[in-house]
């Protein structure tokens, strides 16, 4: 007889962005996944047999929609906002403190969840730059949470899915860029369909904690089924 597959539900956050959009269509389209709930300001746009969504406008306070949270063995975290116009107290809110509250609530909930967590290339505690600080602090304190597994995800430029509604306008004129890079400088080019397939293979995995680059994103997207 065949190994039999463990059944994974799973939380998304940030569907209504490129990354988390991106990782919601490869969730939704593979048959390792069996439920997935996004969380949302505002309505993702799609429906799916799978797919269920809870519209929450305040994320620094998950508390009154915690019951909703129990019985998933993953969240990929894709959540998150750019350091461009923002001071350093709003986006350590933004990014330190909504994702810890977030991480900390499910960790007490969930006590099997794998935890996939977004920070993107250059994410250095101890860096020169305050978004490099801030999400190397946040990747730091998501190892100390009591979750079965935690995975930093540190891509560089990824390619979006065909069609995706909410990827960013500049893409399509720098698309072509791609393949090159991809060639000379591959720890720094993924695809989206690379991103997303990588978080689902995390759920093969047992007890790890782990930070992916590029070329480790990339080798996990393509570790045998």
């Amino acid at each position: 007889m065949g190994k039999t597959r463990s059944v994974n539900n799973v939380i998304i956050t940030g569907s209504t962005g490129m990354v988390g959009e991106g990782v919601l269509i490869r969730c939704l389209n593979s048959p390792e996944i069996d439920s997935v709930l996004v969380i949302n300001r505002k309505p993702c746009g799609y429906t799916h047999a799978k797919l269920k969504e809870i519209i929450h406008k305040d994320f620094l306070d998950f508390t009154p929609i915690e019951e909703q949270l129990k019985g998933y063995n993953a969240c990929f975290f894709c959540l998150g906002i750019t350091s461009v116009g923002a001071d350093n107290d709003t986006y350590y809110k933004m990014t330190y403190t909504l994702t810890l509250h977030i991480a900390e609530i499910l960790s007490k909930l969930n006590s099997d969840m794998t935890f996939c967590y977004v920070a993107g290339s250059g994410t250095n505690s101890d860096g020169k730059l305050n978004w490099q600080k801030v999400k190397g602090k946040t990747e730091n304190d998501l190892m100390k949470l009591p979750f079965e597994q935690v995975f930093n995800f540190r891509p560089g430029f990824i390619k979006p899915i065909e069609g995706q509604k909410f990827a960013h306008k500049f893409y399509k004129y720098v698309n072509w860029m791609f393949p090159i890079g991809r060639k000379f400088f591959s720890n720094g080019f993924c695809t989206m369909m690379e991103l997303g397939d990588a978080m689902i293979n995390t759920l093969s995995h047992n007890n790890e904690r782990k930070t992916l680059e590029g070329k480790d994103i990339i080798a996990l997207a393509n570790e045998p089924s």
